[in-house]
């Protein structure tokens, strides 16, 4: 079995149902994504509160209407996701918000990011052309990364050492589909969050000492590992709150 066999993406004659549901998730993120990084923007800070607010309200609201196993993977990725923020961006100043600090609104973006992922992984159009969308993936990404490395802008290596990272995911990852759907999600909100001055990543990355893109090209592969984290993760999260659940039953009874 060689790299590209792609066994674990949908077979090839694949006939999905189109839910709405799965499109409407991808379509109100992608807008509201866009308004809440733009006006973070220049906005005051207690405007960050606002959104969260917001932000927390519009996920609450589409979780209920996913099963227990996604609205796990979901708490998982906010949870893992929120301490890399801290990690990366307040420890080790990889990239730094406007004010300094990781914005109130930015658990829910991520569960709202990750749900939307998640969504756009199981929609029809993903399910039924898997591969052409990978081919498109691969070939803008892959563009994206020979454009960080020419010169012509901001000398971006990290980008391309992510876009390596980002092809594993892709080709041997249990769940290749929802990797795609966070490509989507995830560079556009990083093309929108960097270019309102939202937040921008160092010139060179404070681990690794190498110049990198605002944003990396390949910055997916960082939301991959989110992704990875919460498939992985909540299996087993759910299974310990369900013995928990039974354990506690017994004792009342």
């Amino acid at each position: 079995m060689n790299f590209f066999s792609l066994p674990h993406f949908p077979a090839a004659d694949t006939v999905a149902e189109h839910r709405k549901r799965d499109y409407q998730i991808a379509g109100f993120t992608f807008v509201t994504t866009t308004i809440c990084l733009t006006m973070d923007g220049f906005a005051p800070q207690f405007m960050q509160y606002v959104l969260a607010f917001f932000g927390w309200l519009f996920l609450i609201a589409w979780l209920r209407g996913e099963c227990k196993y996604v609205r796990t993977q979901v708490a998982v990725a906010v949870t893992f996701a929120v301490i890399g923020e801290y990690f990366a961006s307040v420890y080790m100043k990889g990239y730094i918000y406007r004010f300094g600090n990781v914005p109130a609104y930015v658990p829910a973006g991520h569960g709202l990011v990750y749900l939307t992922a998640v969504a756009l992984g199981r929609s029809g159009l993903f399910q039924q052309h898997a591969r052409r969308i990978a081919v498109f993936v691969v070939a803008v990404c892959g563009t994206w990364v020979a454009w960080g490395l020419s010169g012509l802008g901001r000398l971006d290596i990290i980008g391309a050492v992510l876009f390596m990272v980002f092809l594993g995911y892709l080709f041997k990852g249990r769940s290749p589909m929802v990797y795609l759907g966070a490509f989507f999600i995830t560079s556009w909100l990083e093309i929108v969050g960097t270019s309102a001055g939202t937040w921008a990543w160092a010139e060179i990355d404070p681990a690794s000492h190498l110049p990198q893109g605002n944003p990396p090209s390949g910055v997916a592969a960082w939301y991959c590992l989110v992704d990875a984290v919460a498939i992985a993760g909540a299996g087993p999260v759910l299974q310990a709150f369900t013995k928990t659940a039974l354990v506690l039953q017994r004792q009342r009874a």
